[in-house]
């Protein structure tokens, strides 16, 4: 498992030096901000006094103290929220809008994911915001957008993945549209945001101006039908379920063998070939209705049966074994025990162990990026709700420790208010 190692240098990490108010909760822009924190942002987490992001209280599981008791936050908050700073402002109060303006106008970029118009009540949408600093990059993520009939909408990852289609298309033919088993269209919206952000950053070096970006979750699952949504466009047919098999590549799939399921996933007519030699029916591969990709993809209901009686009669292992040594692509099925028990994720640096300020410790999943020159690097664990509030308050705003007390008294703050 790895261990979390310190920055280098400030140089060493590729966005040191920009500043990330960040105004979101649930998954879609806490994913970009974590994302932007890990590339080496300072991320400033704006959170509700008495409640926080929403996510905190998303559970079980939570962590565990030394005792086995559930003290610790939730397993769904700490994976979104590594190298933030929790400061608890109420933005009810005009205090607390103040507080964040003068934090907005010490920033490069803001995230936010209220409903169109709603912070725009507190003085704190993109046009107020700019008017004190007109190099903020101000991202907003909402259901639907800022512009159409649906813009009003709430948006959920749930209800997005049914109505942007993604359901339509996942689950087996003869069942049930099923969402995907993760927040796809949040965590996308979220990669988005992240290079939307990064986009306005290179623009502003141009410019010298920030901008506004404007991101819906609907916008983010519609674009994530890809290959399916063209498709649908180019022959005006809808894409019907397929379980777990390919629109357009035959045989890539799941297939049986004689003690459970393993993947098929044949690129090429050549990786057919020596498939269908692996099965002992080389015959396969030359038979017309099995040739090539598109006659296999037309004969899929003839192919698929075929196959399956062929795998069924050898072990997964056997199988897995055999597909790797004739150069045909297969792989296991794995639950997350196997997933993060395997050589590959350790390899890879996919868990990461982090000391929480309680004094606990959070196991996480690891950043993906690999950068030769600008290393991700894990600054700060999950914060505790309002942990860092008097710190960033005194530091960046210049609040001495009876300013502090004071709005803490009218609760207009909360949380650790020493340094």
């Amino acid at each position: 498992m790895q261990q979390v190692t310190p920055a280098r240098t400030p140089d060493a990490r590729a966005l040191s030096g920009l500043r990330v108010l960040d105004l979101s909760r649930i998954l879609a822009g806490p994913t970009a901000t974590q994302l932007l924190a890990d590339l080496g942002a300072e991320v400033i987490k704006i959170e509700r006094p008495g409640h926080g992001d929403d996510t905190r209280g998303w559970g079980p599981p939570f962590l565990r103290g030394a005792d086995g008791a559930e003290t610790g936050p939730s397993a769904y908050f700490l994976s979104a929220n590594r190298g933030k700073q929790s400061v608890a402002v109420n933005l009810a109060d005009p205090r607390g809008q103040a507080l964040v303006r003068a934090l907005a106008a010490q920033s490069d970029i803001l995230v936010e994911n209220f409903r169109p118009g709603d912070l725009a009540r507190y003085g704190l949408d993109h046009d107020r915001l700019r008017e004190a600093n007109p190099r903020l990059i101000y991202c907003s993520i909402t259901g639907f957008g800022q512009t159409g009939p649906n813009a009003h909408r709430a948006g959920y990852d749930f209800l997005v993945q049914g109505e942007g289609g993604l359901m339509s298309l996942t689950g087996a033919p003869d069942g049930p549209p099923t969402k995907a088993g993760v927040g796809i269209a949040d965590l996308m919206c979220g990669m988005y945001a992240a290079v939307g952000v990064l986009a306005a950053v290179e623009a502003r070096h141009a410019t010298g101006r920030g901008q506004h970006i404007d991101l819906a979750l609907m916008d983010a699952q519609v674009a994530m039908l890809v290959n399916q949504g063209v498709a649908h466009l180019t022959d005006g047919q809808v894409p019907p379920r397929r379980g777990n098999d390919h629109p357009t590549i035959v045989p890539y799939g799941t297939f049986p063998a004689s003690d459970g399921t393993f993947i098929l996933a044949i690129g090429n007519d050549a990786q057919f070939a020596r498939l269908a030699a692996e099965t002992g029916a080389p015959g396969l591969a030359t038979d017309a209705r099995f040739a090539t990709n598109a006659a296999r993809v037309r004969n899929r209901e003839v192919l698929i049966p075929l196959l399956a009686a062929l795998t069924l009669g050898r072990s997964t292992a056997d199988w897995l074994a055999a597909c790797e040594a004739q150069g045909i692509p297969a792989g296991p099925v794995n639950d997350l025990a196997a997933v993060f028990a395997g050589p590959q994720v350790a390899a890879r640096g996919l868990k990461v162990r982090m000391p929480l300020g309680s004094g606990q410790e959070a196991t996480l999943i690891g950043n993906p990026l690999k950068m030769s020159e600008t290393p991700v690097t894990y600054q700060k664990a999950p914060p505790g709700l309002g942990q860092d509030t008097g710190a960033v308050l005194a530091r960046l705003l210049g609040l001495e420790a009876d300013d502090l007390q004071a709005l803490a008294a009218a609760k207009v703050i909360e949380g650790n208010l020493g340094e």
